[in-house]
């Protein structure tokens, strides 16, 4: 560039590429935004890949010009996609840490870590619920139990399983591109505003759509004041265009199942019924499970049909209202098609649901529901004091009793490590698989 005027108002630079090689924060954020931003005729915004700076070129100028030195200029800051601040995402996130922060001085755009283990899509989802149930309190800066960045991109990185915490701006690097179309329940929805990489950028999980026309969906996110799940607009409450859906690369084999095969479609009810033997009745069991259906299974759901199974069917058909035949405990298209896509009410919330197996000795897990923060009930005594029979009441200052707290949640987290779980296997509420071996 001649400079001819260094007070001329109509001075210039051309955009500038962040150089490859350059590790800075900077440079690393401009990489990325020109990598995974969405296409302009997407919805995408120039601005995530290139920004002109006048400003700061006329001061640099000005400066050489009087001063006969080199001038240090400031880059002005690049215009917000989608709108001023005020229709930003307010979830700021940390930068990429190992579980429970360690190695928190790495760099924000450091290169991905290996994930743990592949994941199913229903792991993702009720990974997901577990944090919903918790109530994790947002922040950019603590780590939940499990030892995941309490942020929006810190839950994620929990749901999907990766080895630590990312941001919006690597959780890409786990990922691949999808259509709208080819979204399914655990796939993400990422927004990244090159402008404000920390502070303007946000990543949902995708639970399913609401309706057939595919404007809603169920989103599971972490934003303040804690984790939540509820019916979103598509693609968010703001900057809807600039939003982007991937998916984990991770999933383990069979999850992965694209648009319209086994994982969603409706398989037929022959595979349902006395005699059924199949992986569709353990998916059925799962789904049921996550919907507020853990009372009626003494285990784990697996692929042999039960009459926990029918039992469990039909109380999440009741909870919608459905009578006689469409509430026979034998799922149909509909039923299937309001597990998969988290349509409806769950079972928790039904009406005339049947009652939870009886207690007995203790055997037999009362459900899921009966434990966790404001719940008051003999179960939780009981499971207390078995805890403290088998060696794991450290946690108790007072107590058991039949008021949930957190003495509660530590017991039964240290009981479930002992049994080599990690993650989301051992969160401190007891399942089916915790409740059995503690009693057995």
């Amino acid at each position: 560039m001649t400079l001819t005027d260094p007070l001329s108002p109509l001075i210039e630079f051309d955009d500038v590429e962040p150089a490859e090689d350059c590790i800075c924060g900077g440079c690393s954020a401009r990489r990325r935004a020109r990598r995974h931003a969405a296409p302009v005729h997407e919805g995408g915004h120039a601005a995530a890949r290139s920004v002109r700076r006048r400003a700061a070129v006329l001061m640099a100028a000005v400066g050489t010009a009087i001063g006969g030195g080199t001038a240090a200029a400031t880059a002005a800051p690049a215009p917000t996609p989608g709108g001023n601040s005020s229709t930003r995402s307010q979830t700021p996130q940390g930068e990429v840490s190992g579980l429970h922060g360690r190695n928190s001085g790495a760099r924000s755009f450091a290169a991905p870590q290996t994930a743990a283990a592949p994941v199913t899509r229903a792991q993702i989802i009720q990974r997901a619920q577990t944090w919903v149930d918790q109530g994790v309190p947002y922040s950019m800066s603590r780590y939940w139990s499990d030892g995941y960045r309490q942020d929006c991109s810190g839950f994620v990185s929990m749901a999907w399983g990766l080895g630590s915490s990312q941001t919006t701006w690597t959780l890409p690097d786990f990922a691949e591109r999808i259509a709208k179309n080819d979204l399914q329940p655990g796939d993400v929805l990422i927004y990244n505003n090159p402008a404000n990489p920390q502070a303007g950028s946000h990543v949902t999980i995708f639970g399913g759509w609401t309706d057939s026309s595919r404007t809603k969906y169920v989103a599971y996110e972490q934003t303040g004041p804690s984790t939540r799940k509820r019916s979103t607009p598509y693609a968010y409450w703001n900057n809807s265009g600039g939003y982007v859906p991937y998916r984990y690369t991770g999933l383990s084999a069979g999850s992965n199942d694209g648009g319209g095969t086994s994982a969603t479609a409706f398989p037929g009810t022959t595979r349902f019924g006395p005699g059924a033997d199949n992986a569709y009745v353990t998916r059925l069991g799962q789904m049921l499970v996550q919907r507020g259906g853990a009372a009626f299974y003494s285990e784990g759901p697996g692929p042999r049909w039960g009459e926990a199974d029918r039992k469990a069917t039909q109380a999440f058909q009741q909870a919608q209202g459905w009578r006689g035949s469409e509430a026979d405990g034998i799922p149909g298209k509909d039923t299937w098609d309001y597990l998969v896509n988290g349509k409806g009410r769950n079972i928790d919330g039904g009406n005339r649901l049947p009652p939870p197996p009886p207690a007995g000795d203790g055997s037999a897990f009362p459900g899921a529901r009966y434990f966790g923060p404001g719940q008051n009930n003999d179960h939780v005594r009981r499971l207390g004091e078995q805890l403290v029979r088998k060696g794991f009441g450290g946690s108790y200052g007072v107590g058991p009793g039949t008021r949930w707290t957190e003495s509660d949640r530590r017991a039964v987290q240290a009981f479930q490590q002992a049994q080599g779980w990690r993650g989301s296997e051992a969160d401190g509420y007891p399942g089916p698989d915790t409740w059995r071996r503690l009693f057995s």
